[in-house]
């Protein structure tokens, strides 16, 4: 567990699972400089936010198994890289996560009395009343089993808001602003931070900040509650993430290393991240 007095109020009852962690080090970290970590960094870099080794190696284990990584050796050491069936995923929530949020451009309305309710909870479906489904439109293909009509934004948009349970998401983002505020703030009077420290922070603040996003339906502004957090959350996040950027990159250049020698400080796709966020 980290010593560094700037990461301890982060971590604070912060319930961080070890295998969206390693995810969160992968899709910010490694795939933007050629996918491949040996795991021997992977396990240091957990061991800052108190994950053990051996959950680290559970943790990788399963992801394996789920097809979002893959294993190789060279020598006496390991290395995991991206599996290949994981790059549309690990992209889709990138655009999420480091490109500012677009509106939506009215309602998607769908009749859809066959689709499975893994389906309805993973694409974030508000129900309306039986089988009558809504979803923010943000220019997303609708389930082929689902009769859909186009609707615009309207004065009634905040009843809408109903058929989503939005108070553990305000929370969630609550929780962010609360716990990386306080970060801004001293980073933003000259407090040093080191450069391990930075990219641990920053991949604490990915790691939350994904964890409420990829719940969230991305509901217009005229169906959000007034005390909604997730505008402040957004913001904040890429402040802090363009704070900790340079020193964390100088970490990763210096000690992360994958199958030919030491990750590069940037590259073009965390170079675009950086200009998207600004």
């Amino acid at each position: 567990m980290t010593t560094e007095p700037f990461l301890a109020p982060l971590l604070s009852d912060l319930p961080l699972r070890a295998t969206s962690f390693i995810v969160t080090v992968y899709g910010d970290v490694v795939v933007p400089r050629g996918e491949v970590l040996w795991m021997g960094n992977l396990i240091a870099v957990c061991a800052h936010v108190g994950i053990s080794e051996s959950l680290v190696r559970t943790a990788v284990s399963r992801l394996v198994q789920a097809g979002r990584l893959a294993g190789e050796r060279i020598g006496r050491r390991s290395y995991y890289r991206l599996a290949p069936t994981a790059r549309a995923e690990f992209a889709q929530v990138a655009k999420l996560l480091y490109h500012p949020p677009a509106e939506a451009s009215g309602w998607l309305v769908l009749h859809a009395p066959e689709l499975a309710e893994d389906v309805i909870r993973r694409r974030h479906l508000g129900r309306l009343e039986g089988n009558v489904l809504i979803a923010p439109d943000h220019g997303q293909t609708p389930p082929e089993v689902a009769l859909t009509l186009h609707a615009g934004l309207g004065r009634d948009d905040a009843k809408l808001a109903a058929c989503w349970d939005l108070a553990p998401l305000n929370a969630g983002y609550a929780d962010l602003i609360g716990r990386f505020a306080p970060l801004e703030q001293a980073l933003g009077s000259g407090a040093p931070l080191a450069p391990d420290a930075a990219l641990i922070a920053r991949l604490l603040l990915v790691d939350l900040y994904r964890s409420t996003l990829l719940r969230d339906p991305r509901l217009p502004a005229s169906a959000l509650p007034a005390d909604w957090c997730g505008h402040e959350a957004h913001a904040l996040f890429a402040r802090l993430y363009l704070l900790l950027s340079e020193p964390a990159e100088l970490h990763i250049a210096r000690n992360l290393e994958g199958e030919t020698g030491y990750l590069p400080r940037t590259s073009a796709i965390s170079e675009a991240r950086l200009a998207a966020l600004a």
